[in-house]
């Protein structure tokens, strides 16, 4: 399972958002939220396709693709030699495969900020500084932590963020679910799908992955006996009504090993 770590510095609403999300999270009947640790969570990734795939086959069960999130200590100014909880941060931080970087944009007395003073692209410029001396580079989603501000945050300001970012309040769970999806996008991953009588499930795959490559989430032999695969868009089943619809127009295709995997399939490997 992939992960994202979610870092910042200290006091700029980390747990917070971590907490949001796992509570979040709708347990599946044999793939529940679940807490590894009290730092690391799996939630559900949203997606209305698996939905009405599972209603299209009467699914007993629903699973849903997922994304694993870690909440990384705090990160202070000289983490990079050792600063603070500076060798647990990076050997935790080394162990994902992309990084939420939270940044707190508001003022508020009662919490402390680590350099007394609330400067967004400071922080950012602390955070990649100490990233990119310890020799870490990736993939980054900037969320700015809009709990309890007044007013817009300004466009100059969104300007000088050096990469996509997404505004969040932890507190009243605001953005979460797009925070989930674009956290996916992250990764560089899509979804592909299994449906039936006995479940409907989504499954996670590398872009550009080969239909071989692809079965390998399923079962190791998927990907080592695969000999062809059924393969019908999400759109197309969805518009034919049913599997055997979609077979009578000719709609359901026959797929070699060669074959990618596009977001939105709908297969049946056969080996």
């Amino acid at each position: 399972m992939l992960k994202i770590g979610i870092v910042g510095l200290p006091n700029v609403g980390k747990s917070t958002l971590f907490n949001a999300l796992t509570k979040r999270s709708v347990p599946a009947e044999n793939y529940p939220f679940c807490t590894i640790d009290p730092s690391v969570g799996v939630v559900p990734v949203p997606d209305e396709r698996l939905d009405k795939l599972s209603a299209l086959s009467q699914s007993k069960k629903t699973i849903p693709a997922v994304v694993e999130f870690v909440d990384i200590a705090g990160l202070v100014k000289g983490a990079s030699e050792g600063e603070g909880l500076g060798n647990k941060f990076l050997s935790n931080i080394r162990e994902v495969d992309a990084v939420i970087e939270m940044v707190r944009t508001f003022e508020d007395p009662d919490i402390i900020h680590v350099h007394e003073k609330i400067d967004p692209l400071f922080d950012i410029e602390i955070i990649n500084m100490e990233l990119e001396t310890a020799g870490i580079n990736k993939p980054t989603l900037y969320v700015l932590n809009t709990s309890e501000v007044s007013g817009q945050i300004s466009q100059e300001f969104k300007s000088k963020i050096p990469g996509p970012y997404l505004e969040i309040d932890p507190i009243f769970g605001t953005g979460l679910d797009k925070l989930i999806v674009e956290a996916y996008k992250l990764l560089d991953l899509i979804t592909f799908f299994t449906t039936g009588v006995d479940e409907s499930r989504a499954w996670t795959t590398r872009r550009n992955s080969t239909a071989p490559e692809a079965g390998k989430a399923i079962h190791t032999d998927f990907q080592e006996k695969f000999i062809r695969a059924q393969v019908i868009s999400y759109e197309k089943l969805i518009e034919a009504g049913s599997l055997v619809k979609a077979r009578e127009k000719g709609w359901v295709r026959i797929e070699g090993k060669e074959y990618i995997v596009q977001d939105g399939d709908v297969i049946e490997f056969l080996i």
